[in-house]
């Protein structure tokens, strides 16, 4: 009775923590948003923050924090953490995101580490959607790293859960396919 007045307590003053949070930050907007926190952040809306460098006519680089159209999923009103920039060997300086890194097996690595995979949902939220998108499970790919971290995505392009390219002459009524979902956190 006792340990379960504590959680319900315990509850409650996080919500309100949460509360008091939310309104002292308020909104995220990406163009509100500087160069060192704009790369993996979430606005308000749920629409993901992306780098974008210009050139001004006296030559001088210019960086500026836009909304991208890619919704993230489940997740709003987030500036990635440090510690999640360092444990998943991303860069806050990246101009776009690219599903090659995903063939390099240092990143990899790092993505699939329990200190990125397990406390770091918009990271791998991202991640999960590029791999998705070149037909690969990010949960199998985590796990041929686990088992041998040189031969992960060589293994998985040629296990058959790679979907068929639209160009090929395989017919992809013969594959049995299911929505991905991004794992849960």
């Amino acid at each position: 009775m006792v340990a379960s007045f504590h959680s319900f307590t315990l509850a409650i003053v996080a919500c309100a923590l949460a509360f008091c949070v939310q309104v002292t930050l308020g909104s995220i907007t990406c163009e509100n948003l500087n160069k060192d926190s704009c790369a993996f952040a979430i606005s308000s809306t749920g629409k993901r923050c992306v780098l974008e460098k210009r050139l001004q006519r006296s030559g001088e680089e210019v960086y500026t924090c836009k909304t991208s159209e890619i919704e993230a999923d489940k997740l709003k009103d987030w500036i990635e953490t440090d510690q999640c920039i360092q444990a998943c060997g991303v860069d806050r300086n990246t101009f776009g995101i690219s599903s090659d890194s995903l063939l390099e097996c240092h990143f990899t690595q790092k993505l699939c580490s329990l200190q990125c995979y397990k406390h770091c949902p918009n990271i791998i939220d991202l991640y999960f959607n590029l791999a998705a998108g070149e037909g690969v499970y990010l949960p199998r790919l985590c796990e041929e790293q686990v088992g041998n971290a040189r031969r992960g995505m060589a293994e998985i392009k040629s296990s058959g859960i790679l979907a068929p390219s639209p160009e090929s002459e395989v017919n992809s009524a013969n594959f049995m396919i299911t929505p991905a979902m991004a794992p849960a956190f």
